[in-house]
């Protein structure tokens, strides 16, 4: 019988070959087949002040975002939590609560949304496009400000585009896949 299968005794209990034994106690010890196992990597340390000593910290860092047909031009650079949207204050120019939350948070789940200025220009689409876009450019634009933060903003989706856009209308139908009301008489 081959050595790596189990033997079992006339009692009922198992007799488990010495390399079993050997590689469990190795996994115990944090070790994979001989390969020790990764933490988890840590949550990235970011220090905003510590970058307005840099020469090139004054300067803006830019990130593009996309979302069906808007597009947001987002410019970020250290300051005090200023966020203009086409020169209008966030929470004017997203009315809606949920939008501006998604807008918002790359800088909020990094924790330096009072920290930064983030000056937008975002054209085509609506609001809800213009959050989505605006989203993907601010995460863009954190990451060229904060390299360390790279992993943890694509871990949280922040620099994935959302690529669902509407369904073209197809001939003979009254929208994208409804059919005109059908009359009997």
């Amino acid at each position: 019988m081959p050595e790596n299968q189990r033997k079992s005794n006339r009692d009922g209990t198992l007799e488990v070959p010495e390399n079993w034994v050997e590689a469990a106690e190795g996994l115990a010890e944090g070790e994979a087949g001989g390969v020790a196992l990764e933490e988890a990597p840590p949550e990235p340390e970011i220090d905003p002040t510590g970058r307005v000593e840099d020469p090139g910290a004054d300067r803006f860092h830019w990130g593009t975002g996309r979302r069906k047909t808007a597009c947001a031009r987002v410019r970020v650079r250290p300051g005090s939590g200023q966020f203009l949207v086409n020169g209008k204050p966030l929470a004017e120019f997203l009315p809606v609560l949920a939008t501006r939350n998604l807008a918002s948070a790359p800088a909020r789940d990094l924790k330096v949304e009072d920290k930064v200025d983030v000056f937008v220009s975002a054209f085509g689409g609506g609001t809800t496009g213009h959050g989505g876009a605006i989203r993907m450019g601010l995460g863009r634009a954190l990451v060229k400000l904060y390299p360390d933060a790279h992993e943890f903003l694509r871990r949280h989706g922040h620099l994935s585009r959302d690529s669902r856009m509407v369904e073209r209308k197809k001939y003979g139908k009254a929208g994208a896949r409804r059919s005109f009301q059908w009359v009997k008489r």
